[in-house]
């Protein structure tokens, strides 16, 4: 079934962070997600039901933890957001917002059940920059953010979106939600994590490569 054209571009949060960083390259993707819909994944070996085991777990652990201490907890679908601009739709799901009891204070959460990565903190940034527009109860609140691993945090304090983060994310934004499409940028790295399928992107590169050595006399 070919993927169906979407009438207002559709991004997802967790498409953004790897592309900020760097750790991805191909935007192509992401546009590609953002304007369509029902397109078609490639086989993974992904243990999908044992990471929401592990997820679930600490994500439970941060949530009582907050509670016995008096605090409001949100998970998840509660949490869930659509932020409509002109150009795009930005939508996302915190795993958990903590709000103490005048609502003043919120603190965002995502519970990350692997290795830490870069990526991380800029998906609890996106959350931070989008909620106050996207909720109404949290527009007058100061927000602080976090990424709780199992043996360690990293914490985002109040204020700790700069202007040029704020740029950088909505001329990404922008540039996903633009009719015409990036250079798409295939190699086995960054194909080996895509969730697009050749049957979509005929570029997809599924081969595992070697470069072959060569040798210099100049070092």
């Amino acid at each position: 079934m070919p993927a169906v054209r979407r009438e207002h571009p559709y991004i997802w949060t967790t498409w953004l962070p790897r592309l900020l960083t760097g750790e991805n390259s191909c935007e192509w993707a992401t546009w590609f997600k953002a304007h369509y819909q029902d397109w078609s994944r490639p086989p993974s070996n992904f243990d999908l039901e044992q990471w929401r085991v592990r997820h679930t777990a600490l994500l439970n652990e941060q949530r009582y933890q907050w509670l016995n201490r008096g605090y409001t907890v949100n998970v998840e679908d509660q949490n869930a957001f659509q932020l409509r601009g002109h150009s795009a739709t930005l939508a996302g799901k915190p795993d958990l917002i903590v709000v103490n009891r005048n609502h003043e204070h919120i603190r965002v959460i995502d519970v990350k059940a692997g290795r830490e990565q870069a990526w991380h903190r800029l998906q609890v940034m996106i959350y931070m920059y989008a909620l106050p527009m996207a909720l109404p109860q949290y527009r007058d609140s100061t927000i602080a953010g976090e990424v709780i691993y199992r043996h360690s945090n990293k914490r985002i304090p109040q204020g700790g979106l700069d202007r040029q983060f704020k740029k950088d994310l909505v001329a990404l934004i922008l540039r996903l939600a633009d009719e015409i499409p990036p250079h798409r940028v295939p190699s086995p790295r960054e194909c080996r994590h895509c969730d697009i399928a050749a049957a979509d992107c005929p570029q997809r590169i599924d081969a595992p490569y070697e470069p072959e050595e060569t040798a210099t006399d100049d070092f």
